[in-house]
């Protein structure tokens, strides 16, 4: 038996560019959920892939004579991949920092722009000029199909149904992303260096705490600021120097509440009064947790 006479359904862009239009459309969407959710999924994975380095191909190449489809696809790979970090590498010199919600709208920015440039180039040339592709789909007929046929048809069409479902389910309610806490030091300066390492006796030094909420709630956090005198001793056992503690005195305490989300900062300023090696330690704890530290930092610091 032979199956009955079907349809063909052609997908073809040329004079409207569909395919930009598609890819910012995209961008805008994945990027508005992502910021939404503050959580990655499996549907973003073109957004940092693909995306970025397509709509720079199309800036480049506007034309379709210049390269050819399988050449386009391999060069919106690549560029994708060493982009996307390049960007991160741009926050970093920031004030926003590498962090979710800075990265997820850098990617955006930079597609939209580069996808409206793209958008440009390509209508400025002729319409037989600009790329174009075509996707021939073929629908069988039903009516030449035996009864084992259209069982396994329905029965495919409805399996791909339930992971199309079963998918957009995974998408809407992803799991939660990792609760913790980024405690950090900074330089005078705001940036992660310039730190107060070699003083004067009683010369003041500062840095900047910061603190990064990401506990999926607010959260009362307590720093406690020790100054540590140490001694440098080579252990013969091990074959290396340690640090060895002499004393310690605390210094500070600090309390603050941060809400799901938020930073914050606040300058410290220290002094010594003495001579030697020392190491100032910043020790975080949160919900009144003092049996142990939830997070530790310090600085060590030579006084002549």
């Amino acid at each position: 038996m032979h199956p009955g006479k079907g349809r063909t359904v052609r997908i073809h862009f040329q004079e409207r560019p569909w395919d930009l239009y598609g890819s910012l459309l995209y961008t805008i969407a994945m990027a508005g959920l992502l910021l939404i959710l503050d959580v990655g999924n499996l549907a973003a994975i073109l957004l940092v892939l693909f995306v970025p380095g397509y709509v720079l191909v199309a800036a480049l190449f506007p034309s379709g004579k210049e390269i050819d489809w399988i050449e386009r696809v391999a060069l919106s790979l690549g560029l994708s991949i060493a982009v996307v970090p390049l960007l991160g590498l741009l926050l970093n010199f920031t004030p926003f920092g590498i962090r979710f919600a800075p990265v997820v709208g850098t990617i955006a920015l930079f597609t939209a722009g580069v996808g409206m440039a793209a958008w440009w180039r390509r209508m400025r040339l002729p319409t037989p000029e600009r790329l174009s592709a075509t996707v021939a789909l073929s629908v069988p007929g039903w009516e030449g199909y035996g009864l084992l046929d259209k069982v396994l048809t329905v029965a495919l069409a409805a399996s791909i149904v339930v992971a199309v479902a079963t998918l957009a389910y995974v998408i809407a309610t992803p799991r939660p992303g990792e609760r913790f806490t980024e405690f950090y030091i900074l330089g005078p300066g705001g940036n992660a260096s310039g730190y107060p390492t070699n003083l004067t006796v009683s010369q003041t030094g500062s840095v900047i705490l910061g603190i990064a909420n990401h506990e999926g709630g607010a959260a009362n956090y307590t720093v406690r600021v020790d100054l540590v005198g140490v001694n440098v001793v080579f252990n013969t056992t091990a074959g290396y120097n340690q640090t060895v503690e002499v004393n310690r005195t605390t210094w500070t305490w600090m309390n603050r509440t941060v809400a799901d989300g938020q930073n914050w900062t606040s300058p410290y300023s220290f002094s010594i009064n003495a001579t030697g090696l020392w190491k100032v330690q910043f020790l975080l704890y949160k919900d009144a947790s003092f049996g142990t530290e939830y997070r530790e930092l310090h600085l060590f610091v030579r006084v002549a």
